[in-house]
């Protein structure tokens, strides 16, 4: 799959007026199963940012998590129906053979290696920022990327917990412009409007037999029912 994603970063033609042609962002997760939650805000940002590079970074262990509810082989193959009804995504599979956790500064350690002259744009939402001064040596992983945070409705700036205001004081930028000018170390809110869906919601309507399609696309719905997951 590495090679994959060498081959579709070389063959696509990106040619943003905002910030260069070799950006790539990246999104990780465990997409437990993956939803519109993870795919419309992506999309929307990469808009906003003129980007067309994107990588879905599926997770094998989540170092906050003991378990996930499908296996990684499913989880997988839902991610990458995702990405063949859209040309812009790829799926970068590297964590998912991992023995340990899956600790994103050794991901983009590695991906900043392989592509030593693109810029990385690492995208979450609030919350995984309200718990970014708890992860793994997070302050290297400002030296690889730069951070773009997916905003919720309703949210105010006390929700912050001091860490990330401390933070946000230090790294945040409030123009877009001023990501070409540094490699990475910065955070940048997208003015979008978070997606407000959650695997565990999905998850849980799936096993009550509830509806998802407004939730989740029609072919990882699909895969779903075909080998009987979340039940």
């Amino acid at each position: 799959m590495v090679k994959e994603l060498k081959l579709f970063i070389l063959t696509m033609n990106t040619f943003s007026d905002k910030l260069g042609a070799k950006v790539l962002g990246i999104l990780g997760g465990t997409f437990d199963p993956i939803h519109y939650g993870h795919i419309k805000p992506l999309l929307e940002s990469a808009d906003w940012l003129g980007l067309e590079q994107l990588i879905l970074l599926p997770a094998h262990i989540p170092p906050h998590k003991e378990k996930t509810s499908a296996s990684a082989h499913h989880r997988a193959a839902m991610v990458k129906l995702v990405c063949e009804e859209n040309p812009r995504l790829q799926m970068d599979d590297r964590e998912l053979f991992s023995n340990g956790p899956s600790y994103t500064v050794n991901t983009l350690k590695a991906i900043k290696t392989e592509f030593p002259e693109h810029q990385l744009l690492f995208f979450m939402g609030m919350d995984s920022l309200h718990t970014f001064t708890r992860w793994h040596n997070w302050q290297e992983i400002l030296t690889y990327c730069h951070l773009i945070v997916n905003t919720r409705l309703g949210y105010r700036d006390d929700e912050q917990n001091k860490e990330t205001q401390q933070l946000l004081a230090k790294h945040q930028i409030h123009d877009m412009a001023l990501l070409k000018k540094c490699t990475a170390g910065k955070i940048l809110f997208s003015p979008l409007v978070h997606c407000d869906v959650s695997s565990t919601l999905v998850r849980q309507r799936l096993k009550k037999k509830l509806s998802c399609h407004k939730l989740v696309p029609p072919a990882v719905i699909d895969y779903i029912n075909e080998h009987s997951l979340y039940n």
